[in-house]
């Protein structure tokens, strides 16, 4: 004979396991029956077990199996809201993935110029993304912006734009030939290409010589 919190999981545990392949964790059991303490989900599945209706598969963390239903059992109930397995989560995530360009490397100290590499792409959750507009990935050498947080072999990921407010990080090609990441300001009729980093000095020229080629929206780190 079964308690009615005891059916309960039990057919919670059963809606589970035909969902995801996988019985659900002591916590999702817990807020599934709106109990206050995973020790009386403890108890069920010991009642459960001791009744033959499920049977716990050793040295396997969360592994139940569910061996009989009750007698009255016709068909599926209104399954509990669970959170997301994480094969779903995963396959949720991958789907909205967006792709962009990486596009080379760029000199956070030296101005160097950007490497292209055609056909390399880099995929990107929309967070790290501006809502609006194009985007380019570039790869930083150099340690000149290291106080903002941007270190030697960090990836940037850049909005397109031709215009920047002051203070902004952007891209900025100077000369039509050396493509450099720097705060950008306005000042006097000049443009100064500011560094992060108190070794490098500020960059003072005239605006005909830099063109703005995009903004900083995100950034990438890998650890080694």
């Amino acid at each position: 004979m079964l308690t009615s919190k005891m059916q309960e999981l039990l057919l919670f545990i059963h809606n589970r396991l035909s969902k995801d392949g996988i019985s659900p964790s002591f916590e999702e059991m817990k807020l599934a029956l709106g109990l206050k303490s995973k020790s009386g989900i403890h108890r069920l599945i010991e009642a459960l077990e001791e009744r033959g209706y499920i049977e716990r598969l050793a040295n396997r963390a969360r592994a139940l199996e569910i061996k009989r239903l009750p007698e009255n059992y016709t068909k599926p109930v209104q399954e509990h809201p669970v959170m997301p397995s994480f094969k779903s989560k995963i396959l949720e995530t991958l789907s909205d993935m967006v792709s962009i360009p990486l596009l080379g490397k760029i000199a956070a100290g030296v101005p160097i110029e950007a490497i292209e590499q055609n056909g390399d792409m880099l995929d990107l959750p929309p967070s790290m993304l501006s809502r609006t507009g194009d985007h380019f990935a570039l790869t930083v050498e150099g340690d000149s912006m290291i106080k903002a947080g941007i270190n030697d072999g960090d990836t940037v990921i850049i909005r397109k734009t031709q215009t920047a407010n002051d203070g902004k990080i952007v891209v900025a090609l100077v000369d039509d030939g050396e493509v450099t990441l720097k705060r950008l300001y306005h000042q006097q009729g000049k443009i100064i290409l500011q560094p992060e980093n108190d070794d490098y000095k500020p960059r003072v020229l005239n605006p005909d010589r830099v063109r703005v080629q995009g903004e900083l929206v995100s950034l990438l780190r890998t650890y080694h």
